[in-house]
């Protein structure tokens, strides 16, 4: 049987494009030779050989025209394959005009982002009250709430020791000094060294004020052991302890007498009123309003004699800044229209006075103590004695309020005319005792309230 020729083979193919061609097969030599030799055996031809060459030369022929065929159907296949995968990963487009429902477009429901652009660069649209919780924020983390309650236990114990142990009899410097060195124990900072008052230890001179007295009094170096405390005295027992600037301020009303005790009692209530009051967005408004109406429903006899217990008008509570026990905002304990709120992350020290005189307060004679001012730069000074109390003041106390004990507890001597020029330029401010008329009693409560979440208090 003769091959097909490479003429008839092409024929083939253009004639019929759509017939998959035949599968390649390259013959064996071998069986080519024994077929040839059978075939001329059977047909009794003599020229077998020549046979065998031509089938030889047809069948290499065949070869040739087939693989080109074959090499473009594989091409063709991966073409086609190529499509498939391309159709397969395209997703669906929109339409024009747009008419696609968007969850056709987007079936995982994760739709694209827009631009994203920082709040705070534009400060014109961030109101004050939020640049002021955000400076807040700044400084709250695990080692403030440390400080704080720090301050707070070492408060709490030496002010329950101080309520066992205070004696009529007992001087008012001697009951200082118990005191203060009990929050230096308890703190582990004596104070003694540049710099240590301002780690931990006293936040401003322990404040013994007695009967008229309301508030900013405590004794001085040269009022030696000279006032003592009496059975009939009222006396206001108000000291701050600080653990890295964090301020824990609180006051309690010590009278031996029963006679004051509906007097202390109105003015525990009123202060009580105040810090349930207090909060995140609490008007001082609404707090003074509430803290006035419980005190005033309280009166005391005296003697044989009524007293309607008056809120006192000319000192509030206030706010409590790092270093600074009197912040920029006030609560006052009496009705007022301030329209001042609290806010998250602020500290408060919400005290109140209540009083059997007539509710206002003024200066009295004397120091209490001495203040840095923070608003008011450096002046060009001129006394060497002021220049070298100021860099003591900055070592040692920074914005903490310190007396004349705590000066000259550090060496600190000859500072008067020093502290006068300091005090006249501005840069230092001092602190009068501030009474009501004589013959008068004063009481005043005292608790500490951080608006976040919850509220602790420095309890009595």
């Amino acid at each position: 049987m003769g091959s097909k020729s490479p003429e008839k083979k092409h024929q083939w193919q253009d004639a019929d494009s759509t017939q998959a061609p035949k599968p390649k097969v390259v013959p064996n030599p071998n069986s080519a030779r024994i077929a040839g030799h059978s075939t001329g055996e059977r047909d009794g031809n003599g020229e077998s050989d020549d046979d065998d060459d031509d089938d030889r030369e047809k069948a290499s022929q065949v070869i040739t025209s087939v693989e080109p065929a074959d090499k473009k159907k594989k091409k063709r296949n991966r073409a086609k394959k190529t499509k498939k995968k391309a159709g397969a990963s395209s997703a669906p487009a929109q339409s024009s005009p747009p008419r696609v429902l968007l969850s056709t477009l987007f079936p995982s429901g994760n739709y694209p982002k827009g631009e994203f652009l920082k709040y705070n660069e534009n400060l014109s649209r961030t109101t004050g009250e939020e640049l002021r919780y955000l400076d807040r924020m700044n400084h709250f983390d695990d080692e403030f709430l440390k400080d704080y309650r720090q301050a707070a236990e070492v408060h709490r114990q030496v002010r329950q020791w101080s309520q066992q142990h205070i004696k009529p009899g007992q001087s008012l410097m001697s009951i200082a000094e118990e005191i203060e060195d009990g929050m230096r124990a308890l703190t582990g900072h004596q104070d003694l060294e540049e710099g240590d008052g301002l780690k931990a230890g006293m936040a401003f001179p322990t404040g013994l004020c007695l009967n008229n007295v309301g508030a900013h009094y405590t004794p001085n170096p040269s009022d030696g052991n000279k006032v003592v405390l009496q059975y009939d005295d009222v006396m206001k027992v108000d000291f701050g302890v600080h653990v890295n600037g964090r301020i824990v301020d609180s006051a309690y009303t010590m009278a031996f007498n029963p006679v004051y005790d509906n007097l202390l009692a109105s003015v525990k209530d009123a202060t009580n009123t105040g810090v349930k009051a207090a909060g995140i967005d609490a008007r001082m408004s609404d707090i003074g309003a509430s803290i006035q109406e419980v005190m005033e429903s309280y009166e005391v006899e005296i003697n044989g004699k009524t007293f309607p217990v008056k809120a006192i008008r000319s000192i509030t509570g206030h706010d409590i800044k790092r270093y600074r026990i009197h912040g920029d905002k006030q609560v006052p304990f009496v009705e007022n229209s301030s329209n001042v709120k609290m806010e998250e992350g602020e500290v408060f020290a919400i005290e109140t006075f209540g009083t059997t005189g007539r509710g206002y307060l003024w200066d009295d004679t004397g120091i209490y103590g001495y203040g840095r001012n923070p608003y008011v730069p450096v002046p060009n000074l001129h006394l060497s004695s002021a220049k070298s109390l100021l860099k003591d003041i900055d070592k040692n106390f920074g914005t903490l309020v310190f007396c004349r004990r705590y000066l000259e507890r550090l060496g600190v001597k000859k500072y008067l005319l020093g502290m006068n020029n300091l005090i006249s330029s501005g840069v230092i401010e001092s602190y009068a005792p501030l009474v009501d008329i004589k013959g008068s009693y004063i009481a005043q409560f005292e608790h500490v309230r951080f608006s976040r979440f919850m509220p602790f208090l420095s309890r009595i």
